[in-house]
């Protein structure tokens, strides 16, 4: 099971800050859901400029859990 970091309560921008870090820091294969705060559209262009795949589901509370997934053909960005 992916790791999973909760992020609904942190102000903005800091969820999809985080979010990317973690995206950034996956093995190929690997994958991390987050929890954000409502759906997060800024996050999943950055994912797919990064050529990272999310799916997100909307919690009956509000807000929303992303998967996000480093496909085992890629190579992790570095600073």
């Amino acid at each position: 099971m992916p790791a999973e970091l909760d992020l609904r309560w942190l102000p903005s921008p800091e969820p999809l800050e985080r979010a990317l870090a973690a995206a950034d820091a996956l093995a190929p294969g690997q994958a991390v859901q987050v929890l954000t705060p409502r759906l997060p559209l800024p996050l999943f262009e950055a994912l797919r400029e990064r050529g990272l795949h999310a799916r997100a589901f909307v919690l009956p509370g509000g807000g929303a859990r992303v998967l996000i997934r480093r496909p085992h053909d890629d190579v992790p960005a570095r600073d």
